[in-house]
Protein backbone atom coordinates (compact mmCIF):
# COMPACT_ATOMS: atom_id res chain seq x y z
CA UNK A 1 0.00 0.00 0.00
CA UNK A 2 1.31 3.43 -0.84
CA UNK A 3 1.51 5.67 2.20
CA UNK A 4 1.18 8.57 -0.22
CA UNK A 5 -2.52 7.84 -0.65
CA UNK A 6 -3.51 11.01 1.15
CA UNK A 7 -7.16 10.50 0.17
CA UNK A 8 -7.26 7.63 2.62
CA UNK A 9 -9.02 8.36 5.86
CA UNK A 10 -7.05 8.63 9.10
CA UNK A 11 -8.56 6.05 11.46
CA UNK A 12 -7.18 6.50 14.97
CA UNK A 13 -7.09 3.71 17.54
CA UNK A 14 -9.05 4.73 20.62
CA UNK A 15 -7.70 3.57 23.97
CA UNK A 16 -10.28 3.74 26.73
CA UNK A 17 -9.92 2.86 30.41
CA UNK A 18 -9.29 6.21 32.08
CA UNK A 19 -12.24 7.94 33.77
CA UNK A 20 -10.94 11.53 33.83
CA UNK A 21 -8.89 13.79 31.52
CA UNK A 22 -5.56 12.42 30.24
CA UNK A 23 -2.99 15.17 30.89
CA UNK A 24 0.39 13.64 30.04
CA UNK A 25 1.88 10.73 28.12
CA UNK A 26 5.33 9.42 27.26
CA UNK A 27 6.89 6.67 25.18
CA UNK A 28 9.81 4.47 26.13
CA UNK A 29 12.68 3.81 23.75
CA UNK A 30 12.58 0.79 21.46
CA UNK A 31 13.27 -2.38 23.45
CA UNK A 32 13.57 -6.07 22.43
CA UNK A 33 9.86 -6.29 23.33
CA UNK A 34 8.79 -3.28 21.28
CA UNK A 35 8.10 0.12 22.78
CA UNK A 36 5.69 1.22 25.50
CA UNK A 37 3.37 4.11 26.34
CA UNK A 38 2.48 5.49 29.77
CA UNK A 39 -0.39 7.90 30.42
CA UNK A 40 -1.07 10.25 33.34
CA UNK A 41 -4.66 10.97 34.24
CA UNK A 42 -6.64 12.96 36.76
CA UNK A 43 -8.26 9.67 37.86
CA UNK A 44 -5.02 8.94 39.75
CA UNK A 45 -4.39 5.68 37.88
CA UNK A 46 -1.54 5.88 35.37
CA UNK A 47 -1.64 3.16 32.71
CA UNK A 48 1.00 1.27 30.76
CA UNK A 49 0.28 0.15 27.21
CA UNK A 50 2.00 -1.52 24.29
CA UNK A 51 3.08 1.48 22.27
CA UNK A 52 2.32 0.33 18.73
CA UNK A 53 -1.14 -1.10 19.42
CA UNK A 54 -2.37 0.71 22.54
CA UNK A 55 -3.13 -2.64 24.19
CA UNK A 56 -3.44 -2.27 27.95
CA UNK A 57 -0.67 -3.92 29.99
CA UNK A 58 -1.33 -2.63 33.48
CA UNK A 59 -2.41 0.14 35.83
CA UNK A 60 -0.12 1.54 38.51
CA UNK A 61 -2.16 1.65 41.73
CA UNK A 62 -1.12 3.72 44.74
CA UNK A 63 -1.65 7.45 44.16
CA UNK A 64 -4.35 9.23 46.15
CA UNK A 65 -4.85 12.19 43.81
CA UNK A 66 -4.70 13.28 40.19
CA UNK A 67 -1.56 12.21 38.34
CA UNK A 68 -0.13 15.15 36.38
CA UNK A 69 3.05 13.66 34.91
CA UNK A 70 4.32 10.23 33.86
CA UNK A 71 7.45 8.90 32.20
CA UNK A 72 9.28 5.68 31.36
CA UNK A 73 13.00 5.07 31.30
CA UNK A 74 14.57 4.16 27.97
CA UNK A 75 14.27 0.38 28.29
CA UNK A 76 10.80 0.53 29.91
CA UNK A 77 11.89 -1.24 33.10
CA UNK A 78 11.04 1.73 35.32
CA UNK A 79 8.19 4.22 35.41
CA UNK A 80 7.80 7.44 37.37
CA UNK A 81 4.70 9.48 38.13
CA UNK A 82 3.99 12.94 39.56
CA UNK A 83 0.77 13.56 41.47
CA UNK A 84 -1.48 15.91 43.41
CA UNK A 85 -1.04 13.78 46.54
CA UNK A 86 2.31 15.58 47.04
CA UNK A 87 4.34 12.55 45.92
CA UNK A 88 6.39 11.35 43.02
CA UNK A 89 6.50 7.58 42.73
CA UNK A 90 8.92 5.21 41.03
CA UNK A 91 7.54 1.90 39.79
CA UNK A 92 8.83 -1.41 38.50
CA UNK A 93 7.30 -1.25 35.02
CA UNK A 94 7.55 -5.02 34.55
CA UNK A 95 5.73 -6.12 37.71
CA UNK A 96 3.79 -2.91 38.37
CA UNK A 97 5.09 -2.72 41.95
CA UNK A 98 5.74 0.61 43.64
CA UNK A 99 9.48 0.92 44.31
CA UNK A 100 9.71 4.38 45.90
CA UNK A 101 7.37 7.11 47.09
CA UNK A 102 9.10 10.49 47.27
CA UNK A 103 7.33 13.00 49.51
CA UNK A 104 7.07 16.62 48.37
CA UNK A 105 5.63 19.74 49.97
CA UNK A 106 3.14 20.49 47.20
CA UNK A 107 1.59 19.07 44.02
CA UNK A 108 4.19 17.38 41.75
CA UNK A 109 3.76 18.04 38.02
CA UNK A 110 6.83 16.60 36.29
CA UNK A 111 9.17 13.58 36.49
CA UNK A 112 12.13 12.69 34.27
CA UNK A 113 14.83 9.97 34.47
CA UNK A 114 18.49 10.43 33.57
CA UNK A 115 19.63 8.29 30.64
CA UNK A 116 21.14 5.71 33.02
CA UNK A 117 17.91 5.67 35.12
CA UNK A 118 19.91 6.34 38.29
CA UNK A 119 18.51 9.81 39.03
CA UNK A 120 15.03 11.27 38.93
CA UNK A 121 14.25 14.95 38.32
CA UNK A 122 10.97 16.25 39.80
CA UNK A 123 9.22 19.62 39.77
CA UNK A 124 5.87 21.11 40.63
CA UNK A 125 3.91 23.69 42.53
CA UNK A 126 6.55 24.31 45.21
CA UNK A 127 8.64 26.05 42.49
CA UNK A 128 11.68 23.83 43.14
CA UNK A 129 13.62 21.41 40.97
CA UNK A 130 14.60 18.28 42.88
CA UNK A 131 17.16 15.63 41.94
CA UNK A 132 16.88 12.24 43.64
CA UNK A 133 19.64 9.63 43.58
CA UNK A 134 17.56 6.46 43.23
CA UNK A 135 20.40 4.31 44.56
CA UNK A 136 20.21 6.29 47.82
CA UNK A 137 16.47 6.85 48.31
CA UNK A 138 16.89 7.86 51.96
CA UNK A 139 19.32 10.65 51.10
CA UNK A 140 17.84 14.15 50.80
CA UNK A 141 17.24 15.43 47.29
CA UNK A 142 19.32 18.18 45.72
CA UNK A 143 17.17 21.29 45.31
CA UNK A 144 17.40 24.09 42.74
CA UNK A 145 15.43 27.28 43.39
CA UNK A 146 14.82 30.20 41.06
CA UNK A 147 11.35 30.00 39.52
CA UNK A 148 8.75 32.30 41.06
CA UNK A 149 5.70 30.17 40.18
CA UNK A 150 4.71 26.53 39.75
CA UNK A 151 6.91 24.49 37.41
CA UNK A 152 5.01 22.61 34.69
CA UNK A 153 7.82 20.59 33.14
CA UNK A 154 11.46 19.80 33.88
CA UNK A 155 13.70 17.75 31.61
CA UNK A 156 17.30 16.58 31.54
CA UNK A 157 19.27 17.75 28.50
CA UNK A 158 22.82 17.84 27.11
CA UNK A 159 23.64 14.27 28.24
CA UNK A 160 22.13 14.94 31.68
CA UNK A 161 24.61 17.75 32.36
CA UNK A 162 21.90 20.41 32.21
CA UNK A 163 18.21 20.83 33.03
CA UNK A 164 15.43 22.66 31.21
CA UNK A 165 12.38 23.87 33.14
CA UNK A 166 9.15 25.62 32.12
CA UNK A 167 7.02 27.41 34.70
CA UNK A 168 3.95 29.55 35.24
CA UNK A 169 6.23 32.56 35.78
CA UNK A 170 6.25 32.69 31.94
CA UNK A 171 9.87 31.58 31.70
CA UNK A 172 11.90 28.65 30.47
CA UNK A 173 15.23 28.28 32.23
CA UNK A 174 18.39 26.30 31.53
CA UNK A 175 20.33 25.09 34.59
CA UNK A 176 23.77 23.58 35.08
CA UNK A 177 23.60 20.33 37.03
CA UNK A 178 27.02 20.53 38.66
CA UNK A 179 26.87 24.16 39.82
CA UNK A 180 23.05 24.11 40.32
CA UNK A 181 23.00 27.59 38.81
CA UNK A 182 20.83 29.16 36.11
CA UNK A 183 22.62 29.43 32.77
CA UNK A 184 20.03 31.13 30.57
CA UNK A 185 16.39 32.21 30.66
CA UNK A 186 13.67 32.79 28.07
CA UNK A 187 10.71 35.03 28.92
CA UNK A 188 7.31 34.89 27.23
CA UNK A 189 4.17 37.01 27.25
CA UNK A 190 2.09 34.06 28.40
CA UNK A 191 2.74 30.78 30.22
CA UNK A 192 4.34 27.98 28.22
CA UNK A 193 1.82 25.15 27.83
CA UNK A 194 4.26 22.36 26.91
CA UNK A 195 7.91 21.55 26.31
CA UNK A 196 9.54 18.66 24.43
CA UNK A 197 13.29 18.03 24.30
CA UNK A 198 14.98 16.11 21.48
CA UNK A 199 18.51 14.94 22.27
CA UNK A 200 19.21 14.26 18.59
CA UNK A 201 20.05 17.76 17.41
CA UNK A 202 19.53 19.36 20.84
CA UNK A 203 16.13 20.78 19.91
CA UNK A 204 13.48 22.24 22.18
CA UNK A 205 9.82 22.29 21.09
CA UNK A 206 7.57 24.56 23.12
CA UNK A 207 3.99 25.79 22.85
CA UNK A 208 2.33 28.93 24.16
CA UNK A 209 -0.95 30.45 23.00
CA UNK A 210 -1.37 29.51 19.33
CA UNK A 211 2.40 29.36 18.81
CA UNK A 212 4.66 26.34 18.33
CA UNK A 213 8.29 27.41 18.71
CA UNK A 214 11.57 25.59 18.09
CA UNK A 215 14.75 26.51 19.94
CA UNK A 216 18.29 25.26 20.19
CA UNK A 217 18.24 23.56 23.59
CA UNK A 218 21.82 24.52 24.51
CA UNK A 219 21.89 28.16 23.45
CA UNK A 220 18.12 28.80 23.75
CA UNK A 221 18.34 30.60 20.41
CA UNK A 222 15.09 30.70 18.44
CA UNK A 223 15.04 28.61 15.27
CA UNK A 224 11.48 29.19 14.06
CA UNK A 225 7.88 29.70 15.14
CA UNK A 226 4.65 28.44 13.60
CA UNK A 227 1.17 29.81 14.26
CA UNK A 228 -1.68 27.29 14.60
CA UNK A 229 -5.39 27.99 14.01
CA UNK A 230 -6.28 27.47 17.69
CA UNK A 231 -4.64 27.62 21.13
CA UNK A 232 -2.16 24.72 21.36
CA UNK A 233 -1.51 22.65 24.49
CA UNK A 234 1.18 20.31 23.14
CA UNK A 235 3.39 19.64 20.12
CA UNK A 236 5.85 16.94 19.08
CA UNK A 237 8.53 16.83 16.38
CA UNK A 238 8.95 13.68 14.27
CA UNK A 239 12.24 11.82 15.02
CA UNK A 240 13.44 12.53 11.48
CA UNK A 241 12.45 16.20 11.91
CA UNK A 242 10.50 16.41 8.67
CA UNK A 243 7.20 17.32 10.28
CA UNK A 244 5.53 17.92 13.62
CA UNK A 245 2.09 17.49 15.17
CA UNK A 246 0.17 19.66 17.61
CA UNK A 247 -3.12 19.55 19.49
CA UNK A 248 -5.11 21.94 21.62
CA UNK A 249 -8.36 23.62 22.49
CA UNK A 250 -10.32 22.93 19.26
CA UNK A 251 -10.15 19.11 19.77
CA UNK A 252 -8.05 18.70 16.59
CA UNK A 253 -4.65 17.22 15.76
CA UNK A 254 -2.61 19.25 13.29
CA UNK A 255 0.32 18.04 11.20
CA UNK A 256 2.80 20.59 9.80
CA UNK A 257 5.81 20.41 7.48
CA UNK A 258 8.81 21.38 9.63
CA UNK A 259 10.76 23.00 6.78
CA UNK A 260 7.99 24.99 5.07
CA UNK A 261 5.71 25.40 8.15
CA UNK A 262 2.78 24.42 5.91
CA UNK A 263 -0.24 22.77 7.54
CA UNK A 264 -0.45 19.33 5.90
CA UNK A 265 -3.42 17.73 7.61
CA UNK A 266 -5.82 18.14 10.49
CA UNK A 267 -7.94 15.49 12.16
CA UNK A 268 -10.74 15.61 14.66
CA UNK A 269 -11.29 12.52 16.78
CA UNK A 270 -11.34 13.64 20.38
CA UNK A 271 -14.45 15.02 22.09
CA UNK A 272 -12.55 17.47 24.25
CA UNK A 273 -9.39 19.60 24.19
CA UNK A 274 -6.13 17.75 23.43
CA UNK A 275 -3.75 18.03 26.40
CA UNK A 276 -0.73 16.06 25.17
CA UNK A 277 0.71 14.63 21.96
CA UNK A 278 3.91 12.66 21.31
CA UNK A 279 5.50 10.77 18.43
CA UNK A 280 6.46 7.14 18.97
CA UNK A 281 10.23 6.45 19.01
CA UNK A 282 10.09 4.91 15.52
CA UNK A 283 8.02 7.82 14.19
CA UNK A 284 5.31 5.53 12.78
CA UNK A 285 2.52 6.94 14.93
CA UNK A 286 1.71 9.68 17.40
CA UNK A 287 -0.40 9.45 20.54
CA UNK A 288 -2.74 12.08 21.91
CA UNK A 289 -4.41 12.42 25.30
CA UNK A 290 -7.54 14.46 25.88
CA UNK A 291 -10.01 16.00 28.28
CA UNK A 292 -12.41 13.30 27.00
CA UNK A 293 -10.51 10.66 29.00
CA UNK A 294 -9.13 8.74 26.03
CA UNK A 295 -5.83 8.28 24.29
CA UNK A 296 -5.81 7.99 20.53
CA UNK A 297 -3.08 6.59 18.29
CA UNK A 298 -2.74 8.19 14.85
CA UNK A 299 -0.79 6.90 11.85
CA UNK A 300 2.02 9.11 10.61
CA UNK A 301 1.67 7.61 7.12
CA UNK A 302 -2.03 6.97 6.57
CA UNK A 303 -2.75 3.62 4.94
CA UNK A 304 0.46 1.87 5.90
CA UNK A 305 0.26 -1.59 7.47
CA UNK A 306 1.59 -1.12 10.98
CA UNK A 307 0.55 -2.35 14.42
CA UNK A 308 -3.21 -2.88 14.34
CA UNK A 309 -3.66 -0.99 11.07
CA UNK A 310 -4.01 -3.42 8.19
CA UNK A 311 -3.94 -2.19 4.63
CA UNK A 312 -6.22 -4.43 2.54
CA UNK A 313 -6.54 -4.48 -1.24
CA UNK A 314 -9.74 -6.36 -2.22
CA UNK A 315 -9.85 -6.08 -5.99
CA UNK A 316 -9.23 -2.43 -6.84
CA UNK A 317 -10.79 -0.84 -3.78
CA UNK A 318 -8.49 0.29 -1.00
CA UNK A 319 -9.41 0.52 2.63
CA UNK A 320 -7.86 0.26 6.04
CA UNK A 321 -9.25 -2.09 8.64
CA UNK A 322 -8.59 -1.20 12.25
CA UNK A 323 -8.94 -3.36 15.33
CA UNK A 324 -9.95 -1.51 18.46
CA UNK A 325 -7.66 -1.61 21.51
CA UNK A 326 -8.75 -4.14 24.07
CA UNK A 327 -8.60 -2.42 27.44
CA UNK A 328 -8.99 -4.17 30.77
CA UNK A 329 -9.46 -2.48 34.11
CA UNK A 330 -7.67 -4.73 36.58
CA UNK A 331 -4.08 -4.06 37.61
CA UNK A 332 -0.82 -5.90 36.92
CA UNK A 333 -0.89 -9.62 37.53
CA UNK A 334 1.91 -10.97 39.77
CA UNK A 335 4.86 -12.25 37.81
Amino acid sequence: CSWRSMAMRQTPLTCSGHTRPVVDLAFSGITPFGYFLISACKDGKPMLRQGDTGDWIGTFLGHKGAVWGATLNTDATKAATAAADFTAKVWDAVSGDEVLSLAHKHIVKSVNFTQDSNCLLTAGNDKLLRIYDLSQPEAPSQEIAGHSAAIKKALWCNNDKQILSAADDKTIRLWDRSSMQEVKMLTFETSVSSMEYMADGELLVITYGKTIAFYNALSLELIKTVEAPAPINSASLHPEKDFFVAGGEDFKLYKFDYSTKEELESYKGHFGPVHCVRFSPDGELYASGSEDGTLRLWQTAVGKTYGLWKCVLPGKSLFVSVYTCLVRTFHFQPV
